[in-house]
């Protein structure tokens, strides 16, 4: 192959890399009366189905150059979870399955259309909750709707290198009977995605990604 063209899809793949590099898992899932967030993994999308639980969804992911929209269909995953293919291959990233203990720091991002955000929480712990909760970040609050926004872990040796711990479900609030309210994350952990792992479509038919000029 001659050195010119080598040169130049070097710079294509370069080009292709830095792309993918500034895209990121956050989707918005938007039904025909409502929208929620949802996140791209490894083993799929998985959202609330706060929008839809059946029929077809608007889902939106970003890139390097900007959104890109796809019609799909709602699939059911059980325990509250929904999940959909896509035609093309959204940027994802991997799940954990071990439940954070109180004390925890996660990375909670969201996005209001093209804005992204991200804070910090704390996972807590309250004896009038079961199940995951966490800190509510000012992000939050001030962007009403987060329902399916992502809790990441942080690896302790790259912080650009996240895991899906939950999804945001709600917020909660307990009082004590004193006039003091705990305010709280409700989230959907790793004791419900386990079910997009195991979640089997029609294997040996599956279809293939298709690769379009508008995501590359």
């Amino acid at each position: 192959m001659k050195p010119v063209l080598l040169a130049l899809l070097a710079l294509i793949v370069t080009a292709c890399q830095g792309t993918r590099t500034l895209a990121d898992p956050v989707l918005e899932i938007r039904g025909e009366e409502s929208s929620e967030l949802g996140v791209a993994t490894d083993y799929g999308l998985v959202f609330l189905g706060r929008s839809a639980r059946s029929g077809t969804v608007e889902v939106s992911a970003w890139f390097g150059d900007g959104p890109s929209v796809e019609q799909v269909a709602v699939e059911p995953l059980g325990g509250g979870l929904f999940t959909a293919e896509p035609e093309i291959r959204f940027p994802r990233v991997p799940i954990s399955f071990q439940t954070p203990p109180p004390g925890s720091k996660l990375l909670a991002i969201g996005r209001v259309g093209r804005e992204r955000w991200q804070a910090e929480v704390e996972v807590a712990l309250d004896p009038a909750i079961e199940g995951l909760i966490t800190s509510v970040p000012p992000e939050v609050v001030a962007n009403d709707g987060q329902v399916g926004a992502g809790l990441y872990v942080v690896d302790s040796e790259d912080d650009h290198k996240l895991h899906l711990v939950g999804l945001v479900s709600g917020r909660v609030e307990v009082g004590d009977g004193t006039g003091s309210v705990r305010r709280y994350l409700t989230v959907v952990g790793p004791d419900q995605l386990w079910r997009l792992v195991t979640y089997r479509r029609d294997l040996p038919h599956k279809r293939k990604f298709v690769y379009r000029d508008d995501i590359l």
